[in-house]
This record gives C-alpha cells, sequence and structure tokens, in this order.
C-alpha cells in the first residue's frame, strides 16, 4: 500500500508516544485520526518539520485510499503503475498538502543553512521532496516536476546517510529509488539516467530489506514495500509472513488481508485466498472496526478476479457484475477493473454479445481512460487468455 517514488523515512531518534498513536492509526488506514493528532502534535513541536511530512503523508494517502491507489496492482505488471488513473482529491486537501510541503521545506532548510551536516535535517527534506514527487506523479501527472523531485529526494537522503550511517531508516529512500529506476522500461531508465541515478533492482531490494530488519522508525513501511515489491518480482511466498504479521499489528487494515488473499492467489492456493476474502466479506458484514470503509462491491471483484484466475469463470460472473452495478460508487480503478474483467470472463465463455455490453459500461465510465481503451480493444475483437507455460 505505498506508491513508488517515495516511503516516509523519520528521523532516528524514538517517536514520540503521541506519534506513535498517530501512526496507529494511520497504519489501520484512520487518516482523519492520524491527521488530528499530527496536527496536535505539530502545535506542540512547532520546529519539528517532520511532523509536517507527517500531515503531508497523511493527506496523500487518504486521498490515494479513496481513489484506490493503495493496492498492490500499482507496482504488479510490468511498469503498471505508469497507468494509474489520475486522483482528485479535494481543494481543501491540495491546500493542506501543499501547506504541509512548504512547512517542511522551509523548517528543514533552516537547519540545513546553519549545518549542512544536520542529517535529522537532511532526512526530512528528502522526505518532503519524496512526499511532493509522489503528489506530482498521482495527482498532478507532472512527470518532470516529479523526476525533480525524485532525485533532489534521493541527494538529500544520500547526504544525509554520509552525514550519519547510522540512518538506517533513510537507506529505504534509497533502496526504493534503486528499485524503482531498476525495473523501469529503457525508455523510462533513460530519464532515471539521465537524473544521475543508474537503478539497481536487486541492490535495491537488498537496502530495503535491511531496513525491515534493521529500521528503528521505518520498518513496517519496509515490510509492506517489499511485500509489494515480492509480489512484483513474483515472490509471493516472501510477501505471505509480511503479511500476516502487518495483520496482527494493525488487525483494523482491511488492504493486508486483501493483499494477502492475491498473494495466495499468486501461489495457487486458491482454498486459503478465497477463504481470506470472505473473511473480509464477513467482517464488512458485521461492520467490524476498521471494515466499514470498505464496500460489499469492492470485495466482490476482488473474489471475482481471484475466481478469474482459477479458471472459474461461472463462479466469477455473478461477483463481478455485482461490481459492476455498482460502478459509479465504487473507486474508478475498480470500477474500470470490474467492467473489463467481466467482459473478459464472458468472452472466455464465449459470450462476447455480452462481453461487449460490459466494456462499453467501461468505456463509459471513463473514456479517456487507459482500461477504457483496452475495453474498447476487445469489444472490437474478442478477449483471448494467453497461457503462459
Amino acid at each position: 500500500m505505498l506508491p513508488l517514488l517515495a516511503v516516509l523515512a523519520f528521523a532516528p531518534a524514538p517517536l514520540t508516544p503521541v506519534v506513535v498513536r498517530g501512526f496507529d492509526h494511520f497504519y489501520n488506514l484512520e487518516y482523519s485520526e492520524a491527521l488530528a493528532i499530527f496536527r496536535k502534535a505539530g502545535e506542540a513541536n512547532p520546529a519539528d518539520p517532520q511532523i509536517d511530512n507527517h500531515i503531508a503523508h497523511a493527506i496523500l494517502y487518504n486521498a490515494m485510499l479513496k481513489a484506490g491507489a493503495l493496492e498492490s496492482e500499482l507496482v504488479s505488471g510490468s511498469n503498471a503503475f505508469l497507468r494509474r488513473e489520475r486522483m482528485n482529491p479535494t481543494a481543501e486537501e491540495q491546500a493542506s498538502f501543499d501547506n504541509a510541503i512548504a512547512a517542511g521545506f522551509r523548517k528543514a532548510q533552516a537547519r540545513i543553512t546553519a549545518n549542512p551536516r544536520d542529517a535529522a535535517a537532511q532526512d526530512s527534506i528528502a522526505v518532503t521532496y519524496g512526499l511532493r514527487a509522489n503528489y506530482n506523479f498521482l495527482v498532478r501527472k507532472a512527470w518532470l516536476d516529479s523526476l525533480k523531485d525524485f532525485t533532489a529526494s534521493r541527494r538529500h537522503a544520500q547526504l544525509a546517510v554520509d552525514a550519519d550511517p547510522g540512518f538506517t531508516d533513510t537507506k529505504i529512500l534509497l533502496g526504493l529509488h534503486d528499485y524503482v529506476v531498476g525495473s523501469l522500461s529503457w525508455s523510462y531508465k533513460l530519464l532515471g539516467f539521465l537524473a544521475g541515478i543508474r537503478g539497481d533492482r536487486e541492490g535495491g531490494i537488498r537496502i530495503v530489506e535491511e531496513v525491515s530488519a534493521k529500521g528503528l522508525n521505518n520498518r513496517n513501511d519496509a515490510k509492506i514495500l517489499l511485500a509489494a515489491i515480492y509480489r512484483r518480482e513474483k515472490q509471493s511466498a516472501k510477501a505471505v509472513p509480511l503479511l500476516e504479521g502487518l495483520i496482527a499489528a494493525f488487525p483494523r487494515n482491511y488492504l493486508f488481508r486483501l493483499e494477502l488473499a492475491q498473494m495466495l492467489g499468486d501461489l495457487g492456493e486458491r482454498e486459503k485466498a478465497i477463504a481470506t476474502i470472505d473473511a473480509v466479506a464477513d467482517l464488512q458484514r458485521r461492520q467490524a472496526p476498521g471494515f466499514t470503509k470498505i464496500q460489499a462491491e469492492k470485495i466482490a471483484y476482488l473474489k471475482g478476479n481471484l475466481l478469474f484466475w482459477f479458471d472459474e469463470y461461472d463462479k466469477a460472473i455473478p461477483e463481478l457484475e455485482r461490481a459492476v452495478a455498482a460502478r459509479d460508487r465504487i473507486d474508478l480503478n475498480t470500477g474500470l477493473a470490474a467492467c473489463l474483467r467481466l467482459g473478459q470472463t464472458l468472452d472466455l465463455m464465449n459470450r462476447h454479445r455480452e462481453a461487449i455490453a460490459a466494456y462499453q459500461l467501461g468505456v463509459a465510465l471513463a473514456p479517456d481512460s487507459e482500461i477504457a481503451k483496452e475495453c474498447q480493444r476487445y469489444a472490437n475483437r474478442q478477449y483471448k487468455r494467453n497461457r503462459i507455460v
């Protein structure tokens, strides 16, 4: 449930109990509660730039959650994260994010001006650049601005580690940057090379693994990131224990359970995967703490998608139809994916006329989106599933 361009890194000092409480809400997807705590912490510590980063982080992730942009599909496939639909935060969210970013820059830069080897300040400004890179990438779709911030984030993270090699937490930014650039196609990697980042996929993974084992405050971020990376690298077995630990630590976070179901599906463990999805559906029906935010129709899409991959098309269709019927109420990414997957499932059952109707619903939902273009392509030519032996 992390964006690719940056994760939040903290100074090596232990977090205060108040901030720890804020992050318990944060990792349980309770961003409003986390934001209220971070703002109070900012009032008590007005000179601390990291608290402004916490505020910006919570605002960004809340917008991502509403847009359906925290699932691991963001990093699965070749470069699937480049196809994510534009997010639309409110004007108030945008202003609050921009204000927090400006405050973070101002406070960290004042400390760096006084002492360029202030590792904590270098770390803080690296995070601020990284958060803005994410926002430029996911919200504004300002690719070049995002690349500039991405590069600046790495530069300051390296300065923090050079000033204090004990900054293990900050290394997560370096590892993530290496992994991202190392995973890009050559056309995108060229931009990274020109920005001074050559990329090292395997090296990046090793650094993130180090932070997950030895980090002080970024250990959970590293575990979340590794789970997504392992899935992308087709090493889902490594992700399962990470997710099980995160579920135990943050039981109100439904995304961890949904991610676990997908990892189990990747491993061919059909019964465990479906049982995990059904458990989420049961918690949602019972309105368990943390599960009131997820819609039953989104769960239906995820179950239908799992059944699709297990070739159980007749069972997948009613789940996918339920999601498609709610396409205007669930997040755009899920709505589009449900239309596409329903059409593909019907095509595989040689019901192309019905499939066309499903594809057309996807096109109507967001005509200019990449998934809509894919729907249109299959509406014109029946979908055939390619098998990899």
